[in-house]
């Protein structure tokens, strides 16, 4: 497999954590996907939209075959296969799958924006990409480790998901 991206989980409705687990399973079962690790599981504060119930996150990393569109749709496919509605923007959840990073490119499409647009604002992504990849230096020049986030509204809640050999 040619790709490495980066995968955001978070959930708020139901079972989190199984919800989680429930996505990286999924992702496993893909064709041209294969789930490489997870990062621990992060308790996070909601950012922005209704008041909601509290998020539980993680990020994944991925090697794929996949387009990063391709990547988009199988992660919206499994969105719905496991509940999620979309009512309004930024509502509550039972799941979310966003591409964060796809191999160090810059794609900016109306429905697909990566890296994605507020990554580098938010601790939930910051903090458990740094888990995965330490290194890494964002396509426009930015070291991962440079960034600096609120961390007051996160905190490690569970060992990293399950991830098939």
């Amino acid at each position: 497999m040619g790709v490495v991206a980066f995968l955001g989980l978070g959930s708020n409705l139901g079972d989190r954590l199984t919800n989680l687990q429930a996505a990286v399973d999924a992702l496993q079962t893909e064709p041209g996907l294969r789930v490489i690790t997870s990062s621990r599981v992060w308790e996070t504060t909601p950012v922005g939209g209704p008041p909601q119930p509290d998020y539980l996150n993680a990020v994944i990393r991925v090697e794929t075959d996949l387009s990063a569109r391709d990547l988009l749709d199988t992660g919206r496919r499994i969105e719905a296969r496991l509940g999620r509605v979309r009512k309004e923007r930024w509502g509550a959840r039972t799941i979310d799958v966003d591409i964060l990073l796809y191999d160090g490119e810059q794609i900016d499409e109306p429905d697909l924006v990566v890296p994605h647009p507020r990554m580098a604002e938010r601790a939930f992504v910051v903090l458990p990409l740094l888990e995965l990849d330490p290194d890494r230096v964002l396509p426009d020049g930015t070291r991962l480790k440079d960034v600096r986030v609120d961390t007051d509204s996160v905190s490690p809640s569970a060992s990293p998901l399950a991830v098939r050999p």
